[in-house]
């Protein structure tokens, strides 16, 4: 229809123009034709298939790498041109086209095996023995009450247990359910990563599963290849596919032998552009992925060992339920028990087979109970609820967590190695100084135009970064690392440079990529015009110094580069690094006529230094404080030279310039190496900062803290960072400078690269940690309280006061309702004024030990007292009684959790308004009991109490507050 118009609009203006023409021909006499430009625009339909090419084809091009096919489609040329793809600007930015793209190719998500749903929660909770056993139970005792007493009245004592038991499944399955949502959706987000694509004619990062077919991706070292593709243009690529063959061997990809770039690979070494091909299931990886259908249950440490605790419980209360069982059989048929009105229960023959049952399965449940009541099922669901709700807190403070162990050991780090650039400092750099020889050069100062076009080539060409000009007018948009925008920015603003007119001049022969041992980067190039070839090196300024043997000066002269003016220049450098500049040299050398691909690294000529300023972050000195206070010790290690280093601790804190420095408290990488064992192990604690080092002196300072007994975490975001990071306790990696190696190598990112996040991931793990106890010191309270009652009643009396209803209710209060309040409580400031937890620190500390054992026997006590002497004390019949014992063991719990709140602070009040949650559980403990005594007397075999009996149970319950106030002032002495 837009053509149609077009045309009918130039068909009337050429009809009009000759109307005119004949009508005045003088006017237009010296027109003997009219040209229109008439544009044709492709408006495409989304029903219109605009890419005549076999999805398939593409995806088994790339998967079985079959160069046969790839000549097929005419090459990389033709297959981009069947793509839509320019090969410079990419495909287009708008949204239509890439919507387009995903219909016809898919897009780039891996299918996964369903979750599991509720009712598979559900099942699993039905699948436990106890469960099944007092189910079993409930069964038999509705059978024999209905048979006995009719469907009106019979139903309630197995009724009463069936309704509690699904109730207590259902609060679980709910809550598990749940936590499995949870953790799908922070696995999401962990998934999810930035990948830079060329589109518009401008490098940009987007979402890895926005990439479409088409799209032309840049890979560096580090990088994860996003979807299948083929290789365009790039330097030195060596890729790890052993996530996809198992072969540990790199591979070599370039444009002649092998292309192909399968999704899930790795870039190993150099810097790549590639045209996506498939995406999504359509990739060699989704088909794999798709072919497994696991689920990972990771299991922490900490619940290994709280399995361990439940298991030890669990006896316990199995031996106590046997023995309730046994004494409670012997007596009943005995005659030794009597029911509410005195009478003999069991009196041989006369007593009727059903009642004989209804006691027996009553004993059985009875017992059973205590099962369920002893073992702490509430433990691991209380870790699961703490590290749930951990993660998803420790995201908004800008900390992803991959493996939810992490979580709780960083509670326990004694020692962080940490990164200097983008850690401790912005990652903002900027070239603040310029020198070139032995002068300084001042913002406009002059440089020869020769001199000026050497800097232009040494920085515009050997970069993986870009410069993008999106108008005249407008600002340049600069990608790469930060030290490449820093030095591309300079370029352009202050030398003026076009990257573009550049690189039309110029031809690359060879790259050397930027090495982590050699710290240095370089190109061999080819100048079109001239046919001169000159190497370019850049890197650290005494390194690329140690390579030179001339330099120029501001004129474009080039001067010999003798002992003295070497000196002076290492004093220049020096001086720089004091002011916390990273110091990057240029050099560059001409060849002699002959082409050679291996880059002249001995008597070069020194172009520049110049000093890149990157400020502390905000806030720095303050979390290093903050660990210091902790009893965490910060180790920094950094690249930079010793003098950058010494000045960018000392500005952070991690060195006191006011104290007198130890002579170990700063070394070298290649010091550090060079050390025996035992003065490694020896100098180890001393050392603050390590400059120059490699990420195999990284790795060896892990190693000898680890030895030493340290729990080490280790900030990371290179590819030559995964060993350090997989080596420490804690992985830490960075999420924006991090590369997706150095992320598949942590345990913890880093989202905004922040140091003080580092010291926030500290807090949540010491509170994970800490909630953890405090949930133990509670469970177990109730575990011992409730075993000791019954055990003493059923002995003495042969009747347990707590029945099964009761003792279920009371499970549920533990478990679920329990750890909700005690597993949410948010990390306080306190937590970073306690010592670390050791590697061997005991779970249940003596503190512990003294809150628990103090409130278990007041508990059991007063219970006891109740259980012989309540009738006539209060005088009330059985059942009341009974309901008094049930209705303050309840209480006790509900004023208990106030305790458990505080291990050791006598103030068990502090920070409650901030955690709503543990209101709102208590509130609703205290109505649902309410419900549970008042209203459903039959279900939870209850009798109604008076106010005057309510104020009893309540102020039994609130004596726990002054008993635990006066227990924390008896002094404990721990282990050191």
């Amino acid at each position: 229809m837009t053509c149609k118009k077009r045309w009918r609009m130039a068909f009337n203006a050429i009809s009009f123009v000759k109307a005119l023409s004949i009508q005045t021909p003088r006017l237009l006499r010296s027109l003997s034709y009219l040209a229109i430009d008439v544009q044709q625009h492709h408006v495409h339909s989304p029903r219109v298939k605009r890419f005549n090419v076999d999805n398939e084809l593409l995806s088994h091009m790339v998967r079985d790498k079959t160069l046969e096919s790839l000549t097929q489609f005419g090459g990389v040329e033709e297959l981009a041109a069947l793509l839509e793809t320019d090969f410079k600007r990419g495909i287009s930015d708008e949204k239509d086209d890439l919507d387009h793209r995903k219909r016809v190719f898919g897009v780039n998500v891996f299918a996964k095996p369903p979750c599991k749903g509720f009712f598979s929660f559900v099942l699993e909770s039905f699948k436990d023995t106890t469960i099944i056993i007092l189910l079993g139970c409930a069964m038999l005792s509705l059978g024999f009450g209905i048979k006995q007493h009719g469907w009106r009245d019979g139903w309630y004592d197995g009724g009463s247990i069936i309704l509690a038991v699904i109730l207590v499944i259902i609060v679980s399955s709910v809550s598990n359910f749940n936590q499995s949502r949870q953790f799908k959706k922070l696995s999401a987000k962990s998934e999810n990563r930035g990948v830079e694509v060329v589109r518009g004619g401008r490098r940009q990062s987007v979402s890895i599963f926005d990439v479409v077919v088409g799209d032309i991706a840049y890979l560096k070292i580090g990088d994860q290849v996003p979807a299948d593709g083929v290789f365009l243009e790039g330097y030195s690529l060596k890729v790890d596919e052993s996530s996809m063959t198992g072969e540990s061997d790199h591979v070599h990809v370039n444009a002649d032998t092998n292309p192909f770039l399968l999704s899930g690979t790795k870039i190993s070494d150099g810097f790549a552009y590639m045209i996506v091909t498939s995406v999504g299931m359509n990739t060699a990886w989704g088909e794999m992925m798709g072919s497994l259908a696991r689920e990972v249950n990771e299991e922490t440490p900490l619940q290994v060992r709280l399995n361990k605790l439940t298991s030890a419980i669990g006896k316990v209360g199995l031996l106590v339920a046997a023995l309730v069982l046994v004494v409670s059989m012997i007596r009943y048929f005995t005659g030794s028990t009597r029911d509410d009105f005195g009478n003999r229960e069991f009196v041989g023959r006369k007593t009727k087979f059903d009642d004989v049952m209804n006691a027996v399965v009553g004993i059985v449940a009875a017992a059973v109970t205590i099962v369920v009541v002893a073992i702490p099922e509430g433990l691991p669901l209380a870790v699961t609820l703490t590290l749930a709700y951990s993660m998803k807190k420790m995201m908004r403070d800008n900390a992803m967590v991959r493996r939810i162990s992490a979580c709780e050991t960083m509670g326990s780090a004694t020692t962080i190695c940490t990164d200097k650039t983008g850690t401790l400092t912005m990652n903002e750099m900027q070239v603040t100084e310029v020198w070139v020889g032995n002068r300084e050069i001042a913002e406009g100062g002059y440089l020869a135009p020769s001199f000026v076009q050497l800097l232009k080539e040494g920085i515009g060409l050997n970069t993986t970064g870009s410069v993008y000009q999106p108008q005249e007018t407008s600002l340049p948009e600069i990608s790469g690392s930060p030290t490449e925008k820093a030095l591309l920015s300079w370029a352009v603003v202050d030398l003026g440079m076009d990257i573009d007119v550049v690189k039309q001049h110029c031809e690359i022969i060879h790259v050397e990529t930027f090495n982590s041992e050699k710290k240095r980067s370089g190109i061999l190039m080819k100048n079109r015009g001239s046919n001169r070839i000159v190497t370019h090196w850049k890197g650290a300024a005494e390194m690329i110094l140690a390579m030179c043997s001339n330099y120029y000066d501001q004129t474009g002269e080039i001067l010999i580069l003798d002992d003295e003016e070497r000196v002076q220049i290492e004093k220049i450098v020096k001086g720089m690094a004091t002011k916390s500049l990273r110091c990057i040299a240029l050099a560059q050398k001409r060849s002699n006529g002959q082409l050679c691909e291996k880059l002249e690294e001995t008597e070069l000529t020194l172009l520049g230094i110049l000093g890149l300023k990157d400020p502390c972050r905000p806030g720095v000195e303050a979390a290093v404080e903050s660990c210091r206070n902790a009893g965490v010790k910060i180790k920094m290690i950094t690249g930079d030279n010793v003098h950058t280093a010494k000045a960018i601790a000392s500005e952070c804190g991690i060195l006191d310039p006011s104290e007198e420095l130890d002579e170990d408290a700063v070394v070298e990488g290649f010091q550090f190496r060079n050390y025996s064992h035992e003065e490694r192990m020896d100098k180890i604690d001393r050392i603050r900062v390590m400059a120059r080092s490699s990420p195999f002196d990284k790795l060896l300072m892990v190693q000898c803290l680890k030895q030493k007994g340290h729990v080490v975490a280790v900030t990371g975001d290179g590819t030559n960072d995964a060993p350090a990071l997989k080596e420490a306790d804690i992985g830490l990696s960075m999420g924006i400078e991090g590369t997706e190696v150095a992320k598949e190598s942590s345990d913890i990112v880093i989202l905004d690269d922040n140091f003080s996040s580092v010291v926030t991931v500290i807090r949540w793990g010491r509170c994970v940690y800490k909630n953890i106890q405090k949930f133990i010191q509670f469970q177990l309270t109730v575990n011992v309280a409730a075993l000791v009652i019954n055990f003493v009643a059923a002995v003495s009396s042969g009747k347990v006061p707590l029945t099964a209803v009761q003792l279920l209710w009371v499970n549920l209060i533990m478990d679920t309702l329990g750890a909700l309040a005690l597993a949410t409580e948010q990390p306080t400031n306190d937590l970073m004024k306690m010592a670390p937890v050791g590697r061997v620190e005991p779970l249940i500390t003596r503190v512990m030990w003294r809150n628990l054992i103090s409130q278990a026997l007041y508990q059991v006590l007063v219970l006891l007292v109740l259980q012989f002497r309540g009738r006539s004390i209060f005088d009330v019949t059985e059942k009341v009684k009974n309901t008094l014992i049930f209705n303050a063991f309840v209480l006790c719990q509900v004023f208990n959790e106030f305790n458990a709140r505080e291990l050791e602070k006598k103030n068990i009040f502090q920070g409650l308004g901030k955690n709503r949650l543990f209101i709102v559980i208590v509130g609703l403990t205290v109505a649902l009991q309410v419900v549970m005594v008042e209203f459903l007397k039959k279900f939870a075999s209850t009798e109604r109490l008076t106010l005057e009996q309510w104020g009893i149970c309540v102020g039994i319950g609130a004596l726990s507050w002054p008993i635990g106030l006066l227990v924390k002032c008896i002094p404990v002495v721990c282990k050191k």
